[in-house]
């Protein structure tokens, strides 16, 4: 059976606007070009996928499920011209990561002095970013690779996304502050009760109610700063666990434990990029960065 990309294209737009004339807009099309696309790919399929009701659409079931493997279909076509495309260009110039303002600043660290080994010339721009900020980036191509927060998060189809697993979060006070000579049972009600610091990615990955445990909390921008109020005794603070190999923090701040958190709390992350001839060199580079900084800070803490 032959189908184009224009008919997939129509059927996704109407799919999604659930016009006729909007989808047009949005296609740069007439209207009636895409009526008459979208007759002549039902008359294809021997299947109706809309019912016309007045100068609106409703997706009939079989349109709902076709829907689905159209999308696919589509970003696989634009994954193919990216990659294609991609082939006849050298080595990129410059590249663009984007981060979670979660992750420790000694694995971002730690990928630049990869990359300058891997690539002297290349310049490596870093920048924070949300996870919608980071998926319009990638889609508009104003950035390469994205480090990000997975927790109930679906990668667009036509990125590379590679998990890399998991970075626990757990409670950290100033060293030797009154609460660290409290029993494990009363730690958790004195928590609740002391001011807490709460990183803005956390929030702004939707999970505040996951990990606020004070009515008293305060939302701070930067790792750095969190790390720093802590050390000074104005708060507690959920902290990655990798923190702890650093001689710095533990100088100052400790992880305290409590009955009521036997384990740390864990969120998936992973690396997201284009498909391109270029980023696959380059994201041999940061893999292995990753996997030295896991190996190195995570896994023998484990």
């Amino acid at each position: 059976m032959n189908f184009s990309l224009e008919q997939l294209l129509a059927f996704v737009n109407v799919y999604e606007q659930l016009s006729f004339s909007k989808a047009a807009v949005k296609l740069n099309k007439h209207r009636t070009t895409i009526g008459q696309v979208i007759t002549n790919l039902e008359d294809q399929l021997a299947v109706t996928l809309f019912n016309r009701i007045g100068r609106s659409v409703e997706p009939t079931e079989d349109g709902h499920l076709l829907y689905h493997y159209a999308k696919q279909a589509i970003e696989q076509a634009r994954t193919f011209d990216k990659v294609a495309l991609s082939l006849s260009y050298g080595e990129l110039e410059s590249i663009n990561i984007a981060y979670s303002n979660i992750l420790p600043q000694k694995l971002l660290a730690d990928i630049r002095v990869q990359l300058a080994k891997d690539f002297p010339n290349m310049r490596v721009n870093f920048s924070a970013k949300t996870k919608s900020e980071v998926k319009t980036g990638l889609t508009n191509g104003d950035i390469h690779f994205a480090l990000v927060n997975i927790h109930e998060s679906t990668a667009i189809h036509s990125l590379d996304a590679t998990f890399l697993g998991n970075l626990e979060f757990l409670p950290f006070v100033k060293k030797d502050s009154e609460v660290t000579k409290l029993s494990s049972d009363k730690v958790h009600g004195e928590l609740r009760n002391q001011r807490q610091f709460v990183l803005t990615a956390l929030v702004d990955d939707g999970m505040k109610d996951k990990i606020l445990l004070s009515a008293d909390h305060e939302e701070i921008d930067q790792l750095s700063l969190i790390v720093k109020l802590v050390q000074e005794g104005l708060g507690w603070a959920l902290l990655p666990r990798s923190l702890m190999a650093s001689d710095y923090v533990t100088a100052n701040m400790q992880h305290i434990r409590m009955d009521q958190m036997k384990q740390g709390f864990k969120f998936g992350f992973a690396l997201w990029c284009p498909h391109s001839k270029q980023i696959a060199t380059v994201k041999k580079s940061v893999l292995m960065a990753i996997d030295a900084f896991i190996n190195e800070h995570i896994i023998k803490q484990i």
